[in-house]
């Protein structure tokens, strides 16, 4: 990948447009020519599109769900605005000059209505329209320079004191040219005609011109509000020629003017978008001088502007140009807090967002665009370092960055983000020595989901006993939560877009002063506690954190083990009760070190638990290096039985010796973060469950216990996930143990008792044991197992077993139960939900296919159609086991996947999925059977295809044909053949006769078919030699004893396709052959005496114009002849 060039200046801001509207105008029947979008307005609830057929689109910008459709018979829609302080009010220009005033209704949920008409205007085109702010009133200018204002009396405003009406529709003034722009503010109605700008006050009915010099042209102007300005009064900019701009005070006086003539000289900034990478240009163009057609306010400081070359963001108190960017053909643009939606000549509407560039890569990160991400970095690499504050793109999560991108691929990417962390946090930085604490004291690795996991040995630096407790040193469930939220409302759209800077004085939750100012925060909002100020106070730190640790895990364990809930547990064991005498908190010495020491002494190390597998996995790891071992499948599965077994007696113990399940949840303290909060708490639900079942277990048992040995260790219940890790288990060793419980699953190694013969499962092992022993397998080591290779192993060794599949998207379920996210997948509406899974669940989270299977468990298939935007997170393959109990409805998602391509695209793109090869006869006869016409329509009683019976309908019969079209092995394509047959779908199973050559068999049911458009055109079903043509001459003259052959031709060519007979034929066969030579075929055939004179006369038709067209062709020649001759001579 080419290096990444740098922009040199500090931008701070960007423009980026993260979706596609495209859909959305298709769905509205936008993006065709004849229909197409004409205005654009919005406000916070409602996107506003009208189009060229008189229709007012509404669409709900949260997640474009409810639409409303508000229709016009004045013609088209030219202008529309949306009242701000009231979204229940719309008002609407059509192309013959009427004012259509719309209420919505919303609030009593009845059904929108016209409340008010106005014809002021009509004839005339509007130009612009703008709502009061404070009262339902409408200002309304035309190209002819007049300006009225409509009144709206209606029960909302009948407290309100009017402005100054007398009668509904009042004419403000009547200027000399063209309205280009309309804004108001404060009771001052703006005007900017193609001559001058003109002040109004609507209250006192004033009017001042604005400058004394004129212009000619486009040129817009708006209020400034003054808490914007800084100044009690709002201020005004009126547009110049030559890119300057008037400050004018609210009296209408030019203050200043202002220049950026010589600011827009610098190259324009990219916009970050997922159609192409962005590409800076860095040569410096020469000064640009424009007319700004338009001026909008924009955020809190900015204003925005643009021509036909790009959009323009001014910071124009400063005399600042915040960006410009090349966005072309813009014909309107709206805007909402940061967000532009820019309505392009041809129709197409475009959704940007003003963003500081680390929330842009922020946002980039949480949807998985890595490498977009990553150039994004690099480009605007000067403004991150520039940055005083880096709060939301951390130093982490540009690690993170960079252990996502393709080394091969993006060598060039990732050395240039290698050197902006080093400048971001140079070797003698505060933060460096963070780093290199970490490394020793504290190990992390990143799992399957994105989460980081820490393992720490030391848990604060504070010297206060009270600040190094349990407490001090984890966040509360409440505070993570709140955290957690804190980090969904940074990621919602900026209403803040300031000065440079200006974001670091946010303010920020309580939460957060808690932490340490170093503190950095993980993608996703993890939180880590990394202090480190220096080596010997982290050793200090270490020292009292682990003694506070141990003192306030004994008071827990003596609390528990004395309640009457587990005083009823048959099975403790003497070693246990043993355990509790010690750690007794009555025994507890008061000295802090002492106390520490000694309850360290007591506990048994976990690491005496972890010696025998630790051993057991670096054998085992070991002997997987050998060749003769890792690629013979009995030496590799012998390797993973012996290991199987001393993972067993390890994991085999529900609670640890000397650790109780108190213990257990004070462990998972420990892990910082392990999982979100939310995950955490349903990891706890988990367990508290099965402590329930477990002890009733035991209270219906007790006899047998009994007499059970007191050291006997017990089995988890199997229908219990083990989705956490009992204990905390080192990083080198998670990673060795995740490599071999997925080999296990991947090799169907499930028991340690399994015999093993010629590397398969011994014949004594059926499949229904296969699947259960798959299944408490899962249970039993879920927290162990790399999740993308065991979902792509169940896909693959497992695919007649649905209910490992089902076990395993349970396991994933347990892991996601109790986070925010799968209580608004449960309990939202699909468009809204996947809005929120694009923006918040990374593309790589293998949690990604469980809200999938929400969804499709609560919308059915029409979810189905919307999974294809997770692409490739979501295959076709875990599409067919999310619906295996319906496995026709894979079709909708296929369907819709392949659609979703450009169409030289599709058939490789299907390809790719049709692995292994009979995958593609069981879609392709799914794909006949199910949304198609019924048999009977197709076939008739001789298994032959019905007269027309091709043209029927067939909803999936795109797909049928890219299906048949693939190159595919002989054998298969003769499948496919009886497939369509056999369903009747004749245009694949003409297709597939062609490819095989088998062309008698097709000519004979073309004729039963009697269209005669399959033999013409480009069907390549035309006859090729005599033999064919006398082929289907007589297949012909056998079928005419049918009534369906008895009509007369005239009849024949009234409705319907034209039907195959003797005559239409015989046409065909003098247009190929010529009449004279069809016409003794014919004699030869015995069929000349059943033929027409229009047969006749055609054939002299083309005698004659064979002849015309020698005799041209004979000139032509001689001409030629004769001026090469002439050249010659």
């Amino acid at each position: 990948m080419a290096f990444v060039p740098v922009i040199p200046e500090t931008y701070s801001h960007v423009l980026a447009e993260f979706e596609s509207l495209d859909p959305l105008l298709s769905a509205l029947r936008l993006d065709s020519s004849r229909l197409k979008c004409t205005s654009i307005a919005v406000s916070r609830k409602w996107l506003a599109l009208g189009s060229s057929g008189g229709v007012l689109n509404l669409i709900q910008k949260e997640g474009w769900k409810q639409r409303l459709f508000l229709s016009h018979r004045e013609g088209a829609v030219s202008q529309v605005a949306c009242c701000l302080h009231d979204e229940d009010y719309v008002a609407v220009a059509t192309s013959q000059g009427l004012i259509v005033i719309w209420e919505l209704n919303q609030e009593r949920r009845g059904k929108p209505e016209q409340i008010y008409v106005s014809s002021e205007h009509k004839g005339r085109k509007v130009t612009a329209l703008c709502w009061d702010t404070a009262i339902l009133r409408v200002f309304v200018g035309d190209h002819m320079g007049k300006v009225s204002a409509i009144k709206l009396n209606t029960s909302k405003q009948a407290k309100a004191a009017a402005a100054f009406v007398m009668f509904p529709v009042q004419t403000i003034t009547t200027v000399d040219s063209s309205i280009v722009q309309l804004d108001y503010l404060d009771g001052r109605l703006l005007i900017s005609s193609l001559t001058r700008s003109f002040l109004c006050d609507t209250e006192r009915e004033k009017f001042w011109k604005i400058g004394n010099k004129e212009r000619d042209g486009e040129y817009g102007a708006c209020f400034f509000p003054g808490k914007c300005s800084g100044s009690q009064q709002p201020l005004i900019y009126c547009a110049r020629p030559g890119s300057r701009m008037w400050e004018v005070n609210f009296d209408g006086d030019v203050i200043s003017t202002h220049q950026f003539k010589k600011l827009l000289a610098s190259p324009p900034l990219p916009v970050i978008t997922l159609r192409s990478e962005p590409q800076y240009d860095q040569t410096v163009g020469s000064s640009q001088s424009l007319c700004f057609p338009k001026l909008l306010h924009l955020s809190e400081h900015c204003m925005l502007t643009w021509t036909e070359k790009g959009i323009y963001i001014f910071i124009p108190q400063n005399v600042q140009v915040l960006l410009w960017s090349e966005v072309k053909d813009i014909q309107d643009v709206a805007i909402c807090k940061n967000e532009l939606f820019c309505l392009h000549l041809n129709g197409k509407v475009s959704h940007l967002s003003l963003l500081s560039v680390e929330r842009c890569v922020d946002r980039l990160l949480r949807r998985g665009l890595w490498n977009l991400a990553a150039r994004t970095c690099c480009l605007f690499q000067n403004s991150i370092i520039a940055s005083r504050t880096r709060k939301t793109l951390t130093v982490d999560k540009l690690e993170h960055l960079k252990s996502q991108l393709d080394p091969s691929g993006c060598a060039d990417l990732i050395s240039q983000l290698e050197e902006l962390i080093l400048k971001l946090e140079p070797l003698d930085s505060a933060c460096s020595s963070r780093r290199s604490s970490i490394s020793s004291h504290e190990s992390f690795s990143i799992l399957d989901s994105g989460i980081y996991r820490i393992i720490s040995s030391r848990r604060g630096s504070q010297s206060d006993e009270d600040s190094c407790s349990l407490h001090s040193q984890t966040l509360s469930e409440d505070e993570r939560l709140k955290e957690f939220t804190l980090h969904q409302e940074e990621d919602q759209p900026e209403q803040y877009c300031g000065l440079p800077g200006n974001e670091d004085n946010v303010s920020h939750v309580s939460v957060t002063l808690e932490m340490d100012k170093n503190e950095t925060l993980l993608p996703f909002g993890i939180p880590l506690s990394f202090r480190s100020p220096s080596p010997l106070a982290s050793l200090q730190a270490v020292k009292k954190s682990v003694s506070s640790f141990v003192r306030k895990t004994t008071e827990k364990i003596g609390t528990l083990h004395t309640s009457p809930d587990l005083k009823v547990r048959p099975e403790s064991r003497a070693d246990e009760q043993a355990c509790e005498e010690d750690v007794s908190p009555d025994t507890c010495p008061k000295e802090e070190d002492t106390e520490g020491t000694k309850e360290v002494a007591h506990q048994p190390p976990e690491e005496d638990w972890f010696l025998e597998l630790r051993e057991a996995t670096l054998e085992a790891m070991n002997k997987l290096q050998d060749p003769l071992v890792l690629f013979e499948p009995t030496s590799l599965r012998m390797v993973l039985q012996e290991w199987l077994l001393q993972l067993e007696k390890t994991f085999a113990v529900k609670d640890f010796s000397g650790i109780s399940d108190s213990s257990e949840t004070s462990v998972k303290s420990n892990q910082d973060t392990l999982l979100l909060a939310e995950s955490k708490k349903g990891i706890l639900t988990i367990n508290s469950e099965k402590e329930k079942r477990d002890s009733v277990d035991n209270e219906g048992t007790v006899d047998q216990t009994a007499s059970e040995p007191v050291n006997s260790r017990r089995e988890p219940s199997d229908d219990v996930f083990r989705v956490c890790s009992p204990c905390i288990i080192e990083n080198g060793l998670q990673q060795d143990l995740a490599e071999l419980t997925t080999l296990c699953l991947e090799l169907i190694v499930l028991n340690s008792k399994t015999e093993c013969t010629n590397g398969h499962v011994g014949h004594t092992l059926q499949q229904r044991s296969i699947e259960v022993l798959a299944c408490q397998f899962l249970k039993k080591y879920f927290f162990l197992l790399d999740l993308k290779r065991a979902k792509e192993s169940i896909k693959l060794s497992y695919t007649n077993s649905p209910c490992v599949w089902d076990t395993f998207i349970d396991g994933l379920k347990e892991m996601a139960r109790s986070s925010p996210m799968y209580v608004a997948v449960e309990e939202g509406d699909l468009p809204a939900t996947l809005k929120l899974l694009d923006d918040s669940v990374p593309f790589d989270s293998p949690l990604l296919i469980v809200y999938a299977t929400q969804l499709y468990e609560k919308f059915g298939e029409s979810a189905l159609r919307s999974l294809i935007r997770f692409y490739p997170s979501v295959l076709p393959s875990d599409i067919m086991q999310l619906c295996h109990n319906h496995p026709a409805q894979i079709l909708a998602y296929l369907d819709s996947l392949v659609k979703s391509r450009p169409e030289d695209q599709r058939p490789s793109f299907l390809e790719s999925f049709l692995q292994p090869e009979s995958l593609r006869l069981d879609w392709l006869h799914l794909a006949v059977s199910h949304d198609a016409p019924p048999i009977t329509s197709t076939v008739d009683d001789d298994g032959n295809p019905r007269p027309h019976s091709h043209l029927l309908s067939w909803g999936y019969s795109q797909l049928i044909l890219h299906l048949i079209k693939l190159p595919a092995a002989f054998t298969t394509k003769e499948k496919m053949t009886d497939i369509c047959r056999s369903g009747g779908f004749w245009p694949g199973y003409l297709t597939l006769c062609l490819e095989l050559e088998r062309r008698r068999e097709a000519f004979a049911n073309i004729v039963h078919l009697d269209d005669m458009s399959l033999m013409e055109g480009s069907n390549d079903w035309m006859p090729e030699t005599l033999e064919e043509w006398k082929l289907l001459l007589h297949l012909v003259q056998s079928k005419s004893t049918r009534p369906a052959f008895l009509k007369s031709s005239d009849e024949n060519f009234n409705d319907g396709p034209s039907p195959i007979n003797v005559e239409n034929v015989a046409l065909l066969l003098a247009k190929a052959l010529g009449p004279d030579r069809a016409w003794s075929l014919l004699q030869e055939c015995g069929l000349a005496l059943k033929l027409s004179e229009r047969f006749t006369r055609t054939c002299d038709i083309l005698r004659i114009a064979d002849k015309r067209q020698r005799a041209l062709i004979q000139i032509m020649l001689e001409k030629c002849d004769r001026f090469l001759w002439s050249q010659q001579a």
